[in-house]
């Protein structure tokens, strides 16, 4: 049973997520397991994006189902995660099945840099995936440095000891009538995490520890020189129970890109990989636009808490710390 207190990205029924997580080498997956029937499509706003399967959710394509989504680190590299989730769908029978009979299970992925953290050589691979979708459950998502979380960084633009901790953030909202719109974001922004009150949470420490300062002033500043890191993302997944097809459901997952533009400062730059996910499960009437502005709140939340909960790791510091 659901606890009636989740506000996080399962409490639309029938979504189960699962993390897998290496605190040692500062990577790791997380997966979204989707109900039979739900709809997904995409929005891909970074300049440097790592995905998986996105073109076919694009809504002239034919498939329009998926089976589930995966978040991983570990840059391209951590795109094989997705290997082990389609691997544990065939072993439950789960998938697209062809007109010839054969189940190909429709994994969309999408892939943050963590290769800066921890140890480099290490990510997510076929193994970590398969662990990720056995660990799902309903049960409220674990948030912090934890699954595809757990190498995340924000505002590293000057490395690694002047930027914060990032990792999984989720929220969800109720609305009366009983529709859910709920996200689950993997926060590695190259940018600033700003609150609600448009003040910086986490990110780009002054150069001798006062606080926060503003990435996009250091952008400024250095404007004709090269940033010595600019290898990040937001990458994430906004779900409702509404019934939406797919051309609505992009829809959502653009107008969802509003709320990663709320709560991080520079968003969707060249080196950002920014993409987000939408599913809709079907079981509620919905209007496209009520949901899309709802996934926009979620997302800034969702975000906002990842860089809350995140705890420091691997020579990184938490913005709490």
């Amino acid at each position: 049973m659901i606890p009636a207190k989740n506000d996080t990205i399962t409490r639309v029924p029938g979504i189960r997520v699962g993390h897998f997580t290496d605190l040692a080498a500062a990577t790791g997956c997380t997966v979204l397991l989707c109900p039979p029937k739900t709809i997904g499509a995409v929005d891909v706003r970074g300049g440097a994006p790592g995905t998986r399967e996105t073109d076919l959710l694009q809504p002239h394509n034919l498939v329009a189902e998926v089976n589930a989504i995966l978040l991983a680190g570990g840059s391209a590299f951590g795109l094989t995660a997705a290997d082990g989730v389609m691997r544990w769908h065939k072993a439950h029978s789960l998938g697209y099945r062809s007109r010839s009979g054969v189940i190909v299970p429709i994994v969309p992925a999408a892939i943050l840099f963590d290769l800066t953290i921890g140890e480099p050589s290490a990510y997510p691979d076929a193994e970590a995936g398969y662990q990720a979708c056995e660990n799902a459950s309903a049960a409220p998502v674990l948030m912090g440095s934890v699954g595809a979380g757990t190498g995340a960084r924000i505002a590293a633009v000057f490395g690694n000891q002047r930027a914060s901790k990032g990792g999984i953030g989720s929220a969800a909202v109720k609305l009366p009538g009983g529709l859910i719109v709920a996200a689950l974001m993997a926060v590695n922004a190259v940018g600033n995490v700003i609150g609600a009150d448009g003040n910086i949470l986490a990110g780009l420490r002054a150069a001798d520890g006062s606080g926060f300062v503003s990435v996009l002033d250091a952008m400024t500043a250095l404007a004709s020189e090269d940033l010595p890191e600019r290898e990040n993302t937001v990458i994430g997944v906004v779900a409702t129970n509404g019934a939406l097809n797919k051309a609505q459901l992009q829809k959502v997952a653009q107008m969802a890109q509003a709320g990663l533009a709320r709560a991080v400062n520079p968003a969707h730059t060249l080196f950002d990989g920014d993409a987000i996910f939408a599913l809709a499960t079907g079981q509620q009437l919905a209007d496209t636009t009520l949901v899309g502005a709802h996934a926009a709140e979620v997302v800034a939340k969702a975000i906002r808490r990842a860089a809350l909960q995140a705890t420091s790791l691997a020579g990184v510091r938490a913005a709490r710390d």
